[in-house]
């Protein structure tokens, strides 16, 4: 990871192709040390190919995985009766406000005091 890290930077600076030397340098003014085996094998993997089109790529590949979370509480909550799902709503608002409240009364100062 730290050498794609160092190759996109050096992307972002101008460099469309880093070399091995270019990254060991990147890597050596922070104090890492590069690893070869690692550091050749991704060189040959971009080697030739534009780094703006793979991200977009890859991004499109992201988007279609699901993400997890609260995609699993929606069917659980469609088999409540409509007037109490309503219900409960309306009162799940006020609740979330008073948190806000509350979380910024307990820091004790303000962001720019």
């Amino acid at each position: 990871m730290k050498h794609l890290a160092a190759y996109l930077l050096l992307g972002l600076g101008g460099n469309a192709s880093p070399s091995a030397s270019d990254i060991k340098s990147v890597l050596g003014s922070v104090g890492i040390e590069a690893d070869d085996e690692r550091l050749e094998k991704l060189l040959s993997e971009l080697k030739g190919k534009d780094i703006s089109e793979l991200i977009a790529e890859g991004s499109t590949k992201l988007a279609s995985v699901p993400s997890g979370g609260a995609g699993g509480a929606a069917p659980a909550a469609g088999g409540a009766a409509p007037a109490a799902g309503g219900a409960a709503a309306e009162e799940a608002k006020p609740a979330k406000e008073e948190e806000k409240e509350e979380s910024d009364e307990d820091m004790g100062f303000g962001l720019f005091d």
